[in-house]
């Protein structure tokens, strides 16, 4: 698989800055980090695209290391952290001036089109959306290279995304992942890492890591690890639910020196993929399910003009969304409300 003119391969691990909402909503401080990141080694930087009423229903909550961080709200805290998609475009022509990719995760299908516009050079999805085959499967079809995280999905959810991607396979790497901000050392998982290589061969594999260890990503590289991606500030101490798990510029410098120089000797992990406890509070929060556009009323037919995908993933999984398509509600189900297995006729 190539990133732009980069062949992604064991001989150079491409590295990836993320960003992600360390910017807290400010363009210029975005452009700053970019700065940064390419000063400080790294191959790509990486940011989101999202609209908070798209991505969070009136269900929604906080995960636990975003109380810890001071937020109250999930709503409100994504409004603060949004960058339109002119803001976006100064960040991605400066990534591009500077040498480097620029990448983007998107969180909702209906952002596809508009995220389309920026010369993006690949798209990745967030842990929590290995169940979102709609948004899978558009990000695919736009043809540029698509970077899958795997954290908190069990082996079995991620050969289900797999099939679904099979007609864009020469273009998808996956990442092992802990979905935990920060991640223990001691529960960094990296023998998912082995895991995903020996059921996917043919892809590149790597290790999206939240530990705040500056190591972790030279062992990744040692257990076979070809992309590697870190969350980047310019101040861990920052205010906002991201900066405590990110490294500043000198601890990414350090981290990108110790990947490059390699030597390191493999960990002795075993091949195993697996959701572990810490997981389990982001698995819940933030996958999306089936939501209610606007009231439906018990017995109507529900149509797809009626649906949408959010979080959070207590309701029926978005890969099921086609097959709610026809049928009855069961109940009445209020507006911007998860739907539920027991909400729809003959659902199972």
């Amino acid at each position: 698989m190539k990133i732009g003119s980069v062949e992604i391969s064991n001989s150079s691990p491409y590295i990836i800055a993320e960003i992600g909402v360390n910017h807290d909503g400010d363009v210029e401080r975005a452009l700053r980090l970019t700065t940064l990141a390419a000063q400080s080694g790294a191959d790509a930087v990486k940011f989101q695209l999202f609209r908070a009423e798209l991505l969070m229903s009136g269900a929604s909550k906080l995960a636990e290391y975003q109380k810890k961080a001071g937020e109250e709200d999930p709503l409100n805290m994504l409004r603060r952290l949004e960058l339109s998609i002119e803001q976006l475009a100064q960040c991605v022509a400066l990534a591009h001036q500077l040498g480097i990719h620029a990448i983007v995760s998107v969180f909702s299908t209906e952002l596809v089109e508009i995220a389309e516009t920026l010369a993006w050079d690949a798209y990745k999805t967030a842990s929590p959306d290995i169940i979102h085959k709609p948004l899978l499967t558009s990000l695919a079809r736009t043809e540029r290279p698509l970077i899958v995280s795997t954290g908190a999905a069990t082996i079995e959810e991620i050969a289900r995304a797999m099939s679904w991607l099979v007609p864009w396979s020469n273009n998808i790497a996956l990442l092992q992942c802990v979905s935990s901000y920060p991640t223990p050392m001691a529960q960094a998982e990296l023998g998912g890492i082995l895991a995903l290589a020996s059921r996917y061969p043919q892809h590149p594999i790597g290790y999206s890591d939240h530990t705040p260890d500056e190591q972790t990503g030279a062992l990744a590289c040692a257990l076979g690890a070809t992309i590697l991606e870190k969350h980047f500030t310019d101040d861990r101490n920052a205010k906002g639910p991201d900066h405590a798990a990110s490294l500043d510029p000198e601890g990414f410098r350090r981290y990108v020196e110790a990947v490059r120089i390699g030597g390191v000797r493999a960990p002795d992990v075993a091949p195993v993929k697996r959701v572990i406890d810490i997981e389990r509070d982001v698995r819940e929060v933030s996958r999306q399910s089936v939501v209610a556009r606007a009231a439906i009323s018990r017995g109507m037919t529900i149509t797809a003009s009626m649906l949408t995908v959010k979080r959070p993933g207590r309701g029926i999984e978005p890969h099921m969304l086609d097959a709610i398509i026809g049928r009855r509600a069961m109940n009445d189900i209020g507006a911007d409300r998860p739907i539920v297995g027991a909400d729809v006729e003959g659902f199972v």
